[in-house]
């Protein structure tokens, strides 16, 4: 997936979740309406093991539920109003799993599936895989984590396909940051807009790997990382990105 993209890449951050509610249908197809090169969105297993794309560990703030995801079957998280927390205009929004988005948006755009997972959960990688094989998605899809431990896991499960090594900024970023992050097997690095210095974005573009940055929403922040050589970036607004992005090219 990562040779496919254009330099820089606009990655919907949860979708174009500037305008629509994040981690939704409606979310991914509008990221795909304003022509973003990808789409980011986290997974978690629910109760019952199925695969549930949400960010948080509870439904409260995106949804008009209560709970942790773990304790909620799908039947349950089926039931719940994913969309009306961010705008009434999209009432009756359902949270998807990972399934229903590669079957509504997997053709039609690439896919940045961040395996939530701060524990070592070998069942999530390995739904996760098989829900990939079935959808004939590896050549579409690029991993990410936090979690090293996870990385190496799927990389196990599916090695052709990428996987992105997501690291904080400041003091929770520092061995992530240095050789100890080279030792997890990524090609590409995630960094955090705070911690998008020229000396990283080299280093890795020295030891092969892409440099993507997270999240991006100001035109100013995209002309400085465009400046650096950044490889791709991810916003929560595709539309003003591809029109900074035009601009800049026009110059």
């Amino acid at each position: 997936m990562l040779k496919k993209l254009p330099k820089p890449a606009i990655i919907a951050h949860r979708g174009a979740c500037a305008y629509a509610p994040e981690n939704t249908l409606s979310a991914f197809e509008l990221a795909v309406q304003q022509q973003a090169d990808a789409i980011e969105l986290d997974v978690q297993l629910s109760a019952d093991d199925h695969i549930i794309v949400i960010h948080d560990k509870t439904v409260n703030r995106t949804t008009d539920g209560e709970g942790l995801i773990s304790n909620l079957p799908l039947k349950t998280l089926k039931e719940l109003d994913a969309g009306s927390a961010y705008d009434d205009a999209f009432r009756g929004e359902k949270i998807p799993t990972l399934a229903e988005v590669f079957e509504t948006v997997g053709k039609k755009i690439f896919i940045n599936v961040e395996l939530k997972s701060l524990l070592t959960s070998k069942k999530l990688t390995e739904k996760v895989a098989k829900c990939v094989r079935d959808h004939n998605m590896a050549s579409r899809v690029l991993f990410s984590s936090f979690n090293p431990i996870a990385l190496i896991q799927i990389a196990k499960l599916l090695p052709q396909t990428p996987r992105g090594l997501l690291v904080y900024s400041g003091p929770l970023g520092v061995l992530a940051r240095t050789r100890f992050g080279e030792l997890v097997p990524h090609q590409s690095l995630h960094i955090n807009l705070q911690g998008a210095k020229q000396d990283l974005v080299d280093r890795a573009h020295r030891q092969g790997r892409s440099v993507l940055v997270y999240t991006v929403n100001h035109p100013a922040d995209i002309q400085r990382l465009v400046k650096l050589g950044i490889d791709g970036f991810f916003t929560n607004d595709p539309h003003l990105a591809r029109t900074t992005v035009a601009k800049i090219a026009a110059k």
